[in-house]
C-alpha cells in the first residue's frame, strides 16, 4: 500500500497522482488523505496566511470528494472506498486560524491542543463516539482508497518459455 498526504501542497497534482499510480504495484492499494472540503473552507475563510503556499498550512487547493475521486479514476485507478476522520481536530485548526496560524501560545489554542493530546493518549469512549458521529461532517481529513488494476502494466516472465507476458509486453 502507498499512502499520500501531500496532494493539497502540490501545484501539479495530476502529475503527482500519475506518478503514484505508476509506482503502485498492480493490484496494490493507494490511500490518499487530504483535508476535507468543509473544514478546510472554514480555515481559508478565517485566515489568508493559512493557505499561502509557504505558510503553516501551505495548502494550494481544497478538494471535494468528487474531484479527488475523479482525478484518481482518470489516472487509471479504481476507487474502492472513502471516509472522513479527525472531526475533533477541525476546531483546533479553526482556533489557530482565528488567532493566527503561527500563534501557538494563545490560551484557547493551548487548551484545545492539551485536550487533543489527552484524547489521543487516553482514547476515552465518549470522544471515540463523538469522533464517529461528527467525522462525516466535521472530519478534518478525507481518506480515499483506490486500487491499481491487477493487469495494469503487468509484465511476467514465463521462465519455461522465456517470453514476456502481460499488458505491457
Amino acid at each position: 500500500m502507498i499512502t499520500s498526504e501531500v496532494l493539497e501542497h502540490i501545484q501539479d497534482d495530476v502529475s503527482a497522482i500519475a506518478e503514484l499510480t505508476r509506482v503502485l504495484t498492480p493490484g496494490g492499494t493507494l490511500a490518499v488523505t487530504v483535508p476535507s472540503w468543509f473544514p478546510e473552507k472554514i480555515n481559508w475563510s478565517l485566515s489568508d496566511e493559512y493557505h499561502a503556499p509557504k505558510a503553516v498550512g501551505g495548502h494550494v487547493r481544497i478538494y471535494s470528494a468528487t474531484e479527488l475521486k475523479a482525478k484518481l479514476r482518470s489516472a487509471g485507478l479504481t476507487v474502492t472506498g472513502s471516509h472522513h476522520a479527525h472531526a475533533l481536530h477541525s476546531p483546533y485548526w479553526w482556533l489557530k486560524c482565528a488567532v493566527g496560524p503561527r500563534n501557538d501560545t494563545h490560551r484557547a489554542v493551548v487548551a484545545y491542543r492539551r485536550f487533543l493530546e489527552w484524547d489521543i493518549v487516553r482514547g476515552p469512549r465518549s470522544t471515540r463516539v463523538a469522533e464517529r458521529v461528527l467525522s462525516p461532517v466535521l472530519g478534518k481529513s478525507l481518506v480515499v482508497y483506490a486500487t491499481k488494476p491487477a493487469n495494469a502494466g503487468f509484465r511476467a516472465v514465463d521462465a519455461r518459455a522465456g517470453s514476456v507476458q502481460g499488458a505491457a509486453a
